[in-house]
């Protein structure tokens, strides 16, 4: 669609096409961290605060990219 140009002609076919196609990742990321929300509560049982919950689960949740960091 975009090589033959015709998303300029039709816009909004373009956006929901985007839409669909991004719809399972975004749908995959958020039960992500909900399961880790879960795990990280359970371990600790609700003895934390939020900001250190939040950090806990970014660390969690983003390990690829901390072991990324952690290694250089």
């Amino acid at each position: 669609m975009v090589e033959t140009r015709k998303n300029d002609i039709y816009p909004l076919v373009f956006l929901l096409i985007k839409l669909a196609m991004i719809l399972s990742i975004a749908t995959a990321t958020v039960e992500r961290a909900f399961s880790a929300m879960n795990i990280i509560k359970n371990r600790l049982r609700n003895r934390m605060r939020d900001s250190w919950m939040n950090d806990c689960l970014l660390t969690y949740v983003e390990k690829d990219i901390l072991m990324v960091l952690t290694m250089t």
